[in-house]
């Protein structure tokens, strides 16, 4: 085993684990009555108040809206201490893996939980490699969408349809042989229904996957290319994208995440869980961010340009204006994921020589917001939705793929998440609880006719 890994240049060293619950407990008094509670300590000495007993012992539950308060389950997968701003695959630093890896390396080190020795990450992609191409007359469902299909429904639907194809990978409690089938059939299909869903929103003809190109690559020759056209797609781009994909391959237990893994739960196949991600994804508090970063600076050069203006504005909680791209949820500090894309946005914006005035606003803006008090001391840096916007208009792409170009990025954490559910020790059927604040019971009466 260690002859192998030392094949590959970025061997990933385990930490020894630690993440059983420790002997610390959380008391809780609640009319009258006094139970224990057991703390668990994660790895990296996150702790949680284990309270899967709660209301088996006092009847009672948890109100925690938006769940930032609540872990959902246990993971091996990210990391995420945003007071530090922190970001770690696998224990793996994203600095690492933005500057070294390939988006396929941080795919399998996401779903399998390590690198891969170069041989096994030849199959693994060469796997991938064979499953490009969509089923027969699947891309004909492209022409029963309407004209201004905006390309996320297009991509929802288009990966829930895939489960169409493959019905010998629904199995509700699927073997790993399974699971693994399922895993590479998405990670090599999703690129094409990605691209496909832009060119046929663009009106353009289909473009087939290029199996002789990487997956960055064959992706934008399939987005840009033209028929018949055996033009490489410009190195520059290919390595921007790369981050930006492995950027948000995963964050932990965000939104869509969350999502993807509670639909998983009711044990519906990987298609549509996969499908339901896409779907939570597409709200501009999520994944539409970096869209609604670009129509903010559209907003703003159509007003004039002053951005200052604006600046006041978002200082004025009255005003309803909002500076989008600026701060996160998680991170209290830089978001690593942001540090990474400044520096790459500098240097595509340099490389391919783009004169974009709405790009030398964003620009301006960005300097402007980092030496004002009002954002530095709340920590409204600039975040990974902001410089990701900016390079994704720099390469040529519109402004409503930007989220389809989040989703593809993303794929490889949903999937790491549905199969670490799957194959969880604990797994269950997702079932959130409420405290219910309507009517008591009360009788029917018709209510008479007015009038």
């Amino acid at each position: 085993m260690s002859a192998e890994k030392q094949q590959h240049p970025m061997d990933l060293q385990e930490p020894d684990p630690t993440g059983n619950p420790s002997p610390a407990i959380a008391k809780l008094s609640i009319d009258g009555k006094t139970i224990d509670l057991p703390v668990v300590t994660g790895t990296e000495q996150e702790k949680g108040v284990d309270i899967t007993k709660l209301r088996a012992q006092t009847g009672a539950v948890t109100i925690d809206p938006g769940f930032a308060n609540t872990a959902s389950c246990l993971s091996d997968i990210t990391f995420l201490d945003g007071e530090r701003g922190i970001l770690r695959y696998r224990g793996v630093p994203i600095e690492e893996l933005a500057e070294h890896a390939t988006y396929t390396d941080t795919a399998y080190l996401l779903i399998h939980g390590n690198l891969a020795p170069q041989r096994e990450l030849d199959q693994f992609s060469g796997r991938i490699n064979q499953k490009v191409n969509l089923p027969a007359g699947l891309e004909k469902f492209y022409d029963c969408f309407p004209k201004g299909t905006h390309p996320m429904a297009m991509l929802s639907a288009m990966a829930a349809a895939l489960s169409g194809s493959y019905p010998a990978l629904l199995n509700p409690t699927p073997t790993r042989e399974e699971i693994d089938e399922v895993i590479v059939t998405l990670l090599g299909q999703f690129p094409t229904l990605c691209a496909y869903g832009y060119r046929k929103g663009q009106g353009l003809s289909l473009i087939p996957p290029r199996q002789d190109l990487a997956g960055v690559a064959s992706f934008l020759h399939m987005m840009n290319g033209r028929p018949g056209d055996q033009q490489d797609p410009n190195p520059v781009a290919v390595n921007a994208l790369r981050k930006i994909l492995i950027l948000h391959a995963d964050h932990e237990q965000n939104c869509s995440t969350s999502t993807v893994r509670l639909v998983g739960s009711s044990r519906a196949n990987a298609f549509v869980s996969i499908a339901s991600g896409v779907a939570a994804l597409w709200g501009p508090l999520h994944g539409g961010a970096n869209q609604a970063v670009i129509e903010m600076l559209e907003q703003i050069r159509a007003d004039g340009g002053e951005f200052s203006k604006f600046i006041r504005m978002a200082k004025d909680k009255d005003s309803g204006f909002r500076m989008m791209g600026f701060g996160h949820r998680v991170y209290k500090n830089f978001d690593p994921r942001a540090r990474i894309l400044k520096a790459s946005c500098d240097e595509v914006l340099g490389k391919l020589g783009i004169h974009d005035p709405l790009l030398d606003l964003a620009k301006q803006l960005e300097a402007a917001a980092l030496k004002d008090d009002y954002f530095v001391s709340r920590k409204l840096y600039p975040n990974v939705d902001f410089y990701s916007g900016i390079i994704l208009r720099a390469l040529g792409i519109p402004t409503e793929q930007f989220t389809v170009i989040f989703a593809l990025g993303r794929l490889a954490g949903w999937l790491a998440h549905w199969k670490e559910m799957l194959e969880s020790p604990g797994f269950r059927i997702g079932r959130p609880r409420q405290i219910y604040t309507g009517p008591t019971q009360r009788r029917f009466v018709r209510v008479a006719q007015r009038g």
